[in-house]
């Protein structure tokens, strides 16, 4: 059987309901924990019983060249007016050929967080700036459950 490479992290597409705006420098946030939740039974003071609690998903962080496109920017600043617009969307794992091996899917999300790059006139870096995504839910996409893989 031929060895399989894992795939590399620097190849990966961000897809936002109505948004398109490619050239994204990182990505991250893609986990999930639930609560435990632990009581104690009466008449067992030596055992701690744990419970599942709610389960919680941390922000999807995004970094990216400023360029002429103010749709991330727009989409955070209908938020800071009070007018949240919630999007689905998916970040994408390509392989060497450019082709999608592992998607990751987040519902009901909305910008919470802008953040314009730092200005340094005796730099030469490309303004970055970073958004951050609040979302309810993540999962692995339906097609990689199927194969075998859990949940986020």
């Amino acid at each position: 059987m031929p060895r399989v490479d894992p795939y590399k992290n620097y190849r990966f597409l961000v897809e936002l309901d109505g948004i398109v705006q490619a050239g994204f420098s990182e990505c991250s946030g893609f986990g999930s924990e639930v609560e435990v939740v632990e009581y104690r039974e009466g008449g067992d003071d030596a055992t701690v019983r744990k419970l599942r609690g709610k389960a919680s998903y941390p922000d999807i962080a995004l970094k990216y060249g400023i360029t002429d496109s103010r749709e991330l920017y727009d989409w955070h600043l209908q938020a800071v007016n009070g007018e949240i617009e919630r999007k689905n969307g998916s970040i994408i794992l390509l392989n060497d050929d450019g082709e999608e091996k592992v998607r990751w899917d987040f519902f009901n999300a909305w910008a919470s967080k802008y953040e314009a790059p730092s200005l340094d006139a005796k730099g030469s870096d490309v303004a970055i700036d970073s958004l951050m995504i609040t979302c309810e839910r993540k999962q692995l996409h339906s097609e990689y459950q199927e194969i075998g893989r859990a949940n986020i």
